[in-house]
């Protein structure tokens, strides 16, 4: 959609005036990614939805609240944090979450804009397709399929020191081209099941 607005100020003193362009410009931009963001942490569409139709009703709703200096972007990514957060509270029970997860994806929510994010995800996609065939067999087993070390040396008919071998090389091999956010990037690539 063409950006009607110059800049977060614009497009946020419209929402305060109750301007229905400045709502329909804000979720025509932000639903797809947030909806993305949100199964990225949820990993259930229909939660995704509802998480994210939530974060938007609630803006319109106090849209007396907003701060004219909100950088939209970080806002709508940090609503849809806590958001989830909330419902991750309700449905303890139900989901498995570990601190690790969260810490890994708001460092990333905070710190990048999403064409860098983007940069980041084709990048490690290309990084996974270039490691050694063993290393990115056994990678993937684990990270793409969730299956625990002991699963995939039974599967490939190898040691579990050789697949624990493969899994840190491959995690030393991304983090040399990623940095500290792979964590995060391959959270958001593959869901919850990334870590080394």
């Amino acid at each position: 959609m063409k950006s009607l607005f110059l800049n977060d100020v614009e497009l946020i003193s419209s929402l305060k005036r109750g301007d229905s362009n400045g709502y329909k410009f804000l979720v025509a931009s932000y639903h797809q990614k947030l909806c993305t963001y949100a199964f990225s942490l949820t990993n259930d569409f229909d939660l995704a939805e509802d998480i994210v139709q939530n974060v938007f009703m609630s803006i319109w709703k106090n849209r007396n609240k907003l701060k004219k200096e909100f950088v939209v972007r970080s806002y709508l990514y940090r609503s849809v944090y806590n958001e989830f957060i909330d419902q991750y509270r309700k449905k303890k029970a139900v989901l498995t979450l570990e601190k690790k997860y969260i810490d890994a994806l708001t460092y990333i929510v905070e710190e990048e804009d999403e064409k860098s994010i983007d940069k980041m995800m084709k990048l490690v996609k290309i990084e996974i397709e270039n490691l050694p065939p063993k290393c990115k067999q056994t990678f993937l087993l684990s990270k793409q399929e969730g299956l625990t070390n002991i699963e995939i040396a039974e599967y490939l008919n190898v040691s579990i020191k050789s697949v624990e071998a493969h899994i840190t090389k491959a995690f030393s091999i991304l983090r040399k081209s990623i940095g500290d956010k792979v964590d995060g990037i391959l959270f958001l690539l593959f869901g919850r099941k990334t870590f080394s």
